[in-house]
């Protein structure tokens, strides 16, 4: 694949905080309500620095959702103003780091900065990488009839339609079976 590891790390869980969004699941709620919710998200990709483990911090964090959303919704060129706009906003300043058995990689905010931001820099940091690599077609939304998912393609052959989130690939497969049964001569 084109991205290093940490990169798809921090892709993968871009694409699962823009897909709590209510308007891009398949049931249109909203997955990331709960101080808890975040918790379990922010454990689970690993966010390391300060946290308040608080209403606020979960307000900042579905509050940036819809920025990082933006960014699938654009084609390549238009997305570097966004890009830019994150990192600066974040006060971006790229330096290695090893920690946590993750050996070295980027981290490109402070580890005092608000969770927030440190996500959104992360995201930002990790779409230079797919802007550079002119991988920007990899940046795709679910092509599901009922699905807005967001999703990156991090198959070989740069051919995968339909979002991890809501069994998208196995509904629509399932779809076209029955219309073509429903079509097929008795």
């Amino acid at each position: 694949m084109t991205f290093i590891r940490d990169t798809e790390l921090v892709l993968r869980a871009t694409v699962e905080l823009v897909n709590t969004l209510p308007h891009t699941d398949t049931t249109g709620e909203d997955t990331m309500v709960s101080v808890d919710q975040l918790e379990d998200f922010a454990t689970r990709h690993a966010y390391t620095g300060s946290r308040t483990h608080d209403d606020r911090e979960l307000a900042a964090v579905r509050g940036i959702r819809n920025r990082i959303h933006e960014l699938w919704t654009v084609e390549r060129d238009a997305a570097v103003p966004l890009v830019n706009a994150m990192l600066r906003d974040g006060k971006a300043l790229p330096q290695l780091v090893k920690h946590d058995g993750f050996d070295w990689h980027i981290h490109a905010s402070d580890p005092s900065d608000a969770l927030a931001q440190r996500i959104l820099v992360e995201a930002a940091m990790a779409f230079v990488d797919v802007i550079r690599a002119d991988e920007y077609a990899r940046i795709r939304v679910c092509q599901a009839d009922d699905c807005r998912g967001v999703y990156v393609d991090f198959s070989k052959n740069g051919s995968k339609r339909y979002c991890d989130s809501g069994n998208c690939g196995n509904r629509m497969n399932v779809n076209a079976y029955r219309r073509r049964k429903a079509d097929a001569p008795a």
